[in-house]
C-alpha cells in the first residue's frame, strides 16, 4: 500500500491502549478510521477526537463475540465510506488462574472474543478485499503466542497462537493477490488489558517474557503498524530482540522449558 491517505481502516479494540494508539496514527496519516469497541464511551470519545483533528471517523459499538456484529459494522462502514481497505483486529482478553481451575466456560469466553473474532471477521471482510484486489489485514497476537512463559494464561496463549498460524496462512494465501498480512506481535505495553482480568481459584503469579523486555507506550506501537502496512511487513514485534528469544527455543527446547520452569515468577503490570 503506497499511501494511506483516504483509505478506510476497520479497527477492533480502539477504546484504548494498542487499538486506539493505532487509530491515531493511521488518521494522522489520512486514512478514515472505524472505531470499534464493547466500550461505547470510549469509541465516541476517541472518535470525536478525530473529527476535531480534521479525521473523518465513525464510531460503532459492538461486541465481537456477537455472531452478526461484523456484518454490521461492514455495512456502517460501506454506507458510510463505501469502501473498507484496512482491517485491524486488535481485541484481546485475559484470564487467570492455574490450569486445572480454569473452568470449560471461560475457555469457550477467551476462544469466541479473541480467536473467533478474527474468523467472524475475515468472514465480513475478506470478500470485499477480494473482490477490489487490494488490502491488508492486522492481526494482534502476542509474544505469549510465539513463546511460553508462562501458564497462568493458558486460554489466552492458546488463542493468540492460534493467530499467529492464521495470520501466516493468510499472508501465504493473499500476498499473490495483492492483499497485505501484518501479525502485530506485543510484548510489554501499557495497556488496561490487565486491569479487569477474572480470576479463578487463588489465581497464580503473572509471569513476564523477561526482565530485557521494557514496558512500552502504545503510542510507538500504532507508528510500528502504520509502517508495517505501507511495507507489507508481515511480522511485527514490539520489541526486535524478540528473535534472540525464539532462537534459543528452537534451539533447544527442552532446555529452555528447564529454563523458564527455574526463573522466579515477578509480577506483571498493567500491559499485553
Amino acid at each position: 500500500m503506497e499511501t494511506l491517505r483516504d483509505k478506510v481502516a476497520v479497527i477492533t479494540g480502539a477504546a484504548s491502549g494498542i487499538g486506539r494508539a493505532i487509530a491515531c496514527t493511521l488518521a494522522d496519516r489520512g486514512a478514515h478510521v472505524v472505531a470499534v469497541d464493547i466500550d461505547g464511551d470510549g469509541v465516541y470519545a476517541l472518535t470525536s477526537e478525530l473529527s476535531g483533528r480534521g479525521a473523518a471517523a465513525l464510531p460503532q459499538r459492538a461486541d465481537v463475540a456477537d455472531p452478526v456484529a461484523f456484518e454490521a459494522v461492514r455495512d456502517a462502514t460501506l454506507g458510510r465510506f463505501g469502501r473498507v481497505d484496512v482491517v485491524v483486529n486488535n481485541v484481546g482478553v485475559l484470564t487467570n488462574g492455574l490450569p486445572q481451575d480454569i473452568p470449560v466456560t471461560e475457555w469457550q469466553r477467551i476462544v469466541d472474543v479473541n480467536l473467533m473474532s478474527v474468523v467472524r471477521s475475515n468472514a465480513a471482510f475478506l470478500p470485499l478485499l477480494l473482490d477490489q484486489g487490494s488490502g491488508h489485514l492486522v492481526n494482534t497476537a502476542s509474544f505469549a503466542g510465539l513463546f511460553t512463559y508462562s501458564y497462568d494464561r493458558m486460554p489466552y496463549a492458546a488463542t493468540k497462537a492460534a493467530i499467529v498460524q492464521i495470520s501466516e496462512a493468510l499472508a501465504i494465501y493473499l500476498r499473490p493477490k495483492n492483499i497485505g498480512v501484518t501479525l502485530l506481535c506485543p510484548g510489554p505495553v501499557l495497556t488496561n488489558i490487565a486491569t479487569t482480568i477474572p480470576k479463578f481459584g487463588e489465581g497464580a503469579p503473572l509471569r513476564i517474557p523477561g526482565e530485557q523486555f521494557e514496558l512500552l507506550d502504545p503510542a510507538p506501537v500504532g507508528e510500528l503498524v502504520a509502517d508495517a502496512i505501507l511495507r507489507n511487513r508481515f511480522f511485527l514485534p514490539t520489541h526486535p530482540h524478540v528473535v534472540d528469544e525464539l532462537r534459543r527455543r528452537v534451539d533447544d527446547w527442552d532446555a529452555y522449558i528447564d529454563h523458564q520452569v527455574s526463573r522466579e515468577p515477578p509480577i506483571q503490570k498493567k500491559g499485553r
